[in-house]
Formats: C-alpha cells, sequence, structure tokens
C-alpha cells in the first residue's frame, strides 16, 4: 500500500474508532435533531478523508418532517455516506451489512432498518415499521435494485420496496447517483459489485488520488393513488433516463460542491 493511501486508512481508522465513542458517550444525551447533525458531519468527514469530491445537481430535497422515501441506484457502499452527508436520512439495507465490522454498528446507531430478504414475515415487519415512520414525517432512503453495479447500467427495482410510501401517501424522491474521474469518466474503482470483497473494495478506494461524487435528485413523484409497481416502475424509469442521458456526455446542469470537512 502507498504511504498516502496508509496514512488515509490510518485516518480512516480513527474516524471509526471517534465515532464509535461519539455513539456511546454522546448519542444517548442528545435528541434526534442533534444525532442527525452528528450522522451528517461524521459521514462528510468520512468522505473527505478518503477524498471523495461530492457534488449536487439542483436543490437537496425538502423532505424533513413530510415523510419522503429517497431511492437511489446502487453502485457502492460509499452510496449510503454519500447521502447521509446531504441530508438526514434513514436508509433500509439488507441484513448482512449489520454484521460489517464496525460500519454495520455505526449504520446501527444511525437508525437503519434492516431486511432479511429471505424471510416473507421479516419483509412485512419492516415494511410495516417504514410506513409508520413515513407517516410520521421521517425521511428514509434505500436501494430498490437490491444489490449494486459497476455505476454504467442500473437493474430492475423491486416493487415491493414502494409499498410502505404507498400506504403512507408519501413522496418518492429518485436520485441517480455517478462516481467519476477528474476527467469526467466513470469510475468503477469507486463501485463495489460482483464478487469484490469489501477489503478490496477498500484498497481501490484507498489507492485514488481523488474520486468526483455526483448526485442528481429528480423530480419528485407522489405515491397517493398509485399502485407499488407504478410507483417503482417510474422511478426506475426516471432514473434510467437520467444515467442515460449522462453517460451519452449531456450537461448536467449546475453542480454545487459541498465544503470539505475539516481536516
Amino acid at each position: 500500500m502507498r504511504p498516502t493511501a496508509l496514512v488515509r486508512l490510518l485516518r480512516l481508522a480513527a474516524h471509526l474508532v471517534a465515532g464509535v465513542f461519539t455513539i456511546l458517550l454522546l448519542f444517548p444525551h442528545l435528541n434526534a435533531e442533534e444525532r442527525d447533525r452528528r450522522v451528517v458531519a461524521w459521514a462528510r468527514r468520512l468522505l473527505a478523508i478518503l477524498n471523495v469530491r461530492v457534488g449536487v445537481i439542483g436543490r437537496l430535497p425538502a423532505v424533513r418532517g413530510e415523510g419522503a422515501l429517497i431511492v437511489a441506484n446502487h453502485v457502492s457502499w460509499l452510496d449510503i455516506h454519500l447521502l447521509h452527508s446531504l441530508l438526514p436520512s434513514r436508509f433500509v439495507s439488507k441484513a448482512e451489512v449489520r454484521e460489517w465490522p464496525v460500519i454495520g454498528w455505526l449504520s446501527s446507531a444511525a437508525g437503519t432498518l434492516y431486511l432479511e430478504r429471505a424471510k416473507k414475515s421479516d419483509a412485512h415487519r419492516v415494511h410495516t415499521e417504514m410506513a409508520e415512520l413515513l407517516r410520521s414525517g421521517e425521511c428514509l432512503a434505500l436501494f430498490p435494485e437490491g444489490t449494486t453495479t459497476d455505476g454504467t447500467r442500473l437493474r430492475a427495482f423491486h416493487a415491493t420496496l414502494f409499498q410502505p410510501a404507498v400506504a403512507a401517501g408519501a413522496r418518492v424522491w429518485p436520485a441517480v447517483i455517478r462516481y467519476r474521474h477528474a476527467d469526467g469518466r466513470v469510475n468503477t474503482d469507486a463501485a463495489y459489485y460482483d464478487d469484490i470483497s469489501l477489503g478490496q473494495s477498500l484498497r481501490r478506494i484507498l489507492r485514488q488520488e481523488a474520486i468526483y461524487a455526483e448526485v442528481r435528485f429528480l423530480a419528485p413523484i407522489p405515491a397517493t393513488g398509485l399502485h407499488r409497481k407504478e410507483l417503482a416502475r417510474q422511478s426506475e424509469a426516471a432514473i434510467r433516463a437520467a444515467l442515460a442521458d449522462a453517460g451519452r456526455g449531456s450537461p448536467p446542469g449546475s453542480v454545487d460542491h459541498l465544503p470539505a470537512a475539516g481536516r
């Protein structure tokens, strides 16, 4: 591992430890809003350590207190931290993430909902909890593909994941995530897909001088009056079209880069 990558790894390890102590010592004494601020700041700092430069196309959704569901294409384990760095949200994730060293524990502390996809009874439990959270005004986020890709394609969306939004009458905000090199090419080395292990993915990311992450929020889709299959179809079509436009080199629109977290 190159010296620069080793320094980043050591800083990342220190940041993970700081996150553990924050949760153990501070979280019990903080209200929900203060916890959210801590999670956003922690995610921004993590991305800064890895030199992931975040750009947002358009304005961030105004989702607090409205009961919103963010749905995005899934490319990397960085995706969760990328969206967390932009707005407070609770993620719906596969149960395996809970077992990841440190990261799984931190994700649980941030309010992640875990789904045992092989168990129908667990899906009902999670969907019920999601609907209740949406009705209470929470912002949830999930990846409807159910797995990752290299960032150049989109898999079919699982319609059942949209049922809680229908039940709660919430708005669905499609979002497009892309990782690029400085010259604009798609950065597949930032992706975590197929048989790549978490360790291999981390080494690839640490070796890179910089990663340019782009999040594009599309027009919201009201779930009221729609069947979950139609809601999934509209969301998938919107994200697929945006990815295709970006692949053809169309102008991305205005990109607002977030300020880097303190180093």
